[in-house]
């Protein structure tokens, strides 16, 4: 996005064509972010699009204060995250699975990439908090270590460090549980 000072500042006025280039910008990034978080897509599109209805509803109040839209946005979208958790965890719910036939990856291959993320998940539950959102943000949502730092409020040096050891902790995890690194 060019310039994003200037576009965020059109967006606070009102134009809905600024508001669409920071939705553009960032929408499938916020949607891996939430994906990763609560697995689930059908859940992940519906918070998704809450976080950009909570931001629209609040571009006005928004203080540029030199950092990225994208700390704002992931902000607002670690809230909604938090939010749904808590909602599910009151409510237990069993997903249905759809039985429609598509056509992609053989029964196989996706059964071997079901245990692979079903692993990766039970993994990803026994890190801290913090290197949960580490991950999340760097290799779902696809972020820079800088704009990761920025959106957390910490160092690059913290964010290197802790995606470092959370990739340290998976692979002594999937070693010790599962034979392979």
């Amino acid at each position: 996005m060019q310039n994003e000072e200037q576009v965020v500042q059109s967006a606070k006025t009102g134009d809905d064509r600024a508001f669409e280039q920071i939705y553009e910008e960032y929408f499938d990034k916020v949607y891996r972010y939430i994906y990763v978080r609560v697995g689930n897509p059908p859940d992940a599109e519906d918070l998704t699009e809450e976080v950009f209805l909570k931001a629209l509803k609040s571009i006005g109040s928004f203080q540029w204060r030199g950092v990225s839209i994208a700390a704002w946005l992931f902000r607002i979208a670690h809230n909604v995250v938090v939010d749904h958790l808590r909602r599910i965890s009151k409510r237990q719910t069993m997903p249905i699975e759809d039985n429609v036939p598509s056509v992609g990856p053989s029964p196989h291959d996706k059964a071997v990439i079901n245990m692979t993320m079903a692993r990766l998940k039970k993994a990803l539950t026994r890190l801290t908090q913090a290197q949960q959102q580490v991950l999340s943000m760097r290799l779902a949502a696809d972020l820079s270590i800088a704009e990761t730092a920025k959106v957390l409020g910490k160092t690059e040096g913290a964010v290197k460090a802790s995606q470092h050891s959370a990739l340290v902790a998976i692979r002594r995890i999937f070693a010790t549980e599962y034979g392979d690194a």
